[in-house]
């Protein structure tokens, strides 16, 4: 079963994008936009908090203390865009296990989440073997969706299928013949050139990605996190 994070901030849009980040993780998410409605849910009991300190009636520091008198080990991390040394230390001293100034990217903040939630309740392999991240793309193979720099891209069933299977096999040659049974089936019979014609859409669409052609053998995805 997903993580359930509750997810409290006041700025509508970024509201909508951390949602759209957390949710493509494969957590289930719940937002707020102000610290009453979230009060009201403290009972609710999810695996993870995500606090904004500045809302519009109650703050982080009085929700995180109603958090932490309902269940002292439940997780919060808090965002701010005021005094980044003087949040971080009270919101350590309140309890908080993490905090992240604002501004930042999404991604950085499903980076600290993922390693609270490991640190916490330990690694769920089936959910890390769903995501797959290569440079700046993002594969969810659970909700079938290619993210890159947050946006989604459009690809085909079997476009989709053979990055999947390129990525999960990354910086080792995979042969022609294991592409076709992998992606295409064994009870496919029509030509291989289809894999050289998913391949060109591939490269085109996901311009920042290297998929390198053996001649005579087949393809290989390259990826080296140093180039990132």
């Amino acid at each position: 079963m997903a993580k359930k994070i509750y997810l409290v901030e006041d700025e509508y849009n970024l509201n909508i994008l951390l949602e759209k980040y957390i949710k493509n993780e494969g957590y289930d998410v719940t937002t707020f936009s102000d610290g009453s409605c979230a009060k009201n849910r403290i009972k609710d009991m999810p695996d993870l908090w995500i606090l904004d300190i500045m809302l519009p009636d109650i703050n982080g520091y009085e929700l995180i203390k109603c958090i932490k008198q309902n269940n002292k080990n439940t997780p919060v991390i808090f965002m701010s865009a005021r005094n980044e040394e003087f949040d971080r230390v009270v919101g350590l001293e309140l309890g908080s296990d993490d905090y992240l100034p604002k501004p930042f990217l999404p991604r950085e903040l499903i980076i600290r989440i993922n390693n609270l939630m490991a640190k916490i309740y330990g690694t769920d392999n089936e959910t890390q073997n769903l995501n797959i991240q290569i440079g700046e793309y993002f594969i969810n193979k659970k909700q079938r969706m290619v993210l890159f720099k947050g946006e989604e891209l459009r690809l085909t069933n079997k476009e989709f299928k053979l990055l999947s299977y390129l990525a999960e096999n990354k910086n080792s040659l995979i042969l022609r013949e294991q592409i076709l049974t992998n992606v295409w089936g064994i009870n496919y019979f029509g030509s291989d050139r289809v894999i050289d014609d998913t391949i060109r859409r591939l490269r085109k669409k996901l311009s920042k990605l290297t998929i390198e052609t053996v001649y005579g053998y087949g393809y290989k995805l390259v990826f080296n996190p140093k180039d990132t």
